[in-house]
């Protein structure tokens, strides 16, 4: 399974490293470091240094995993997000200290592997940004695989040896195991870049802020993708790039409106406002669900576990959010934000309501979700 993610990474790479060559971009291979706002110097493999001009820059150096001073990432037994792609052992018992994103999708993984999985979340539920009824099935189906969910735990030491891992919270419980994974957070990679040659600041997470235009605090000096924070997702940091360096105003598009895509087993994805936000800001809104066991193809590929969750304005109909946990959901999302993205006398439930979808197919849940929600109005 590594071996294979690997080569798909190589092949992006490889496909990628073309592209620049087709567009006659010139590719320099070294670490660069500001001189002055016009000026960077890049230092090779091999020692030489090459001085370059421009009047713009975009700075796109990615992020790292987050590593607190006290946890000994030396040790062959603690690995983070990044270097467990390199594990050479399966563990009987892996200890997951971060439930974000990466830590519930690993967990996923691991424990669909049939590894004993601990997951150490710190706060009071899963991935608060979710639609709290989503939150909640990832919780019951990461339980329902073999995972041991602990909400609410605080790291206190790690002591790591031959012999294992013993990760002490500050509740007083010691959780013992085999190997232990980092996942908690990340850092944007401005170390030696020499930002203090421009007048430029990252906060403690290495991380610069922006403005709509992508602009750093030096207006010829952009920046884009995980090294901005939030969303901090490939699919954002394609159109923050091609923003980044429009020549145009007009091209220029603050990427605001990225569906979530998490990995777990089931897939998890929403696009829009959950529930608990429209509650917040005492915006009405109506339900429609449609659960993957109802449906044929769900039924034919044997993918009960599931469900796509359409709220919507009772007056107008106008979609608000979608939200979906199941098989293939990081597809099946595009189809309501497709929807969305129209005007707004287009965006309406009505939509689904109205169009004729293959049968059987997984689409066909936003018909019986329209319906589901329509018949909870009077009138209809």
């Amino acid at each position: 399974m590594l071996k294979h993610a690997i080569s798909v990474v190589e092949q992006q790479v490889d496909m990628r490293s073309k592209f620049y060559g087709r567009n006659n971009i010139a590719v320099y291979k070294g670490h660069a470091k500001f001189i002055d706002d016009q000026r960077v110097s890049v230092t090779r493999a091999d020692g030489s240094v090459e001085e370059l001009h421009s009047q713009e820059f975009v700075i796109a150096t990615g992020s790292r995993p987050y590593h607190p001073p006290d946890v000994p990432f030396e040790h062959s037994r603690v690995y983070d997000s990044d270097t467990i792609l390199s594990l050479e052992h399966t563990p009987r018992k892996l200890i997951i200290y971060g439930a974000g994103v990466i830590g519930c999708e690993y967990a996923s993984i691991f424990s669909g592997l049939g590894i004993k999985v601990e997951l150490i979340n710190s706060f009071e539920n899963l991935l608060a940004f979710l639609d709290d009824e989503i939150a909640v099935a990832l919780d019951y189906h990461l339980r329902e695989s073999g995972v041991m969910v602990r909400h609410r735990e605080i790291y206190d030491r790690v002591e790591a040896n031959q012999e294992g891992i013993a990760l002490h919270l500050q509740s007083g419980k010691i959780i013992r195991s085999d190997a232990l994974l980092w996942c908690n957070g990340r850092s944007g990679n401005t170390q030696n870049l020499g930002l203090e040659n421009i007048g430029l600041r990252s906060d403690g997470r290495g991380q610069i802020r922006v403005n709509h235009r992508y602009q750093t605090e030096v207006t010829n000096v952009y920046a884009v993708g995980d090294v901005i924070g939030s969303p901090s997702l490939a699919s954002a940091a394609y159109d923050q790039g091609r923003a980044a360096a429009s020549a145009n105003d007009k091209d220029v598009r603050f990427v605001d409106d990225v569906p979530t895509g998490i990995y777990t087993i089931p897939e998890i994805s929403s696009v829009g406002r959950t529930e608990r936000e429209l509650t917040d800001n005492k915006i009405p809104f109506e339900v429609g669900r449609a659960f993957f066991k109802d449906t044929a193809r769900g039924q034919i590929s044997g993918e009960g576990t599931g469900m796509l969750k359409i709220l919507f304005c009772p007056s107008t109909l106008r979609i608000l959010g979608i939200h979906c946990f199941g098989a293939e959901a990081t597809e099946i999302i595009h189809i309501g934000q497709a929807i969305m993205k129209q005007p707004e006398t287009a965006n309406t439930i009505r939509y689904f309501v109205e169009t004729t979808f293959n049968y059987p197919t997984m689409a066909e849940a936003y018909r019986i979700a329209a319906l589901n929600g329509l018949n909870r109005l009077s009138g209809y």
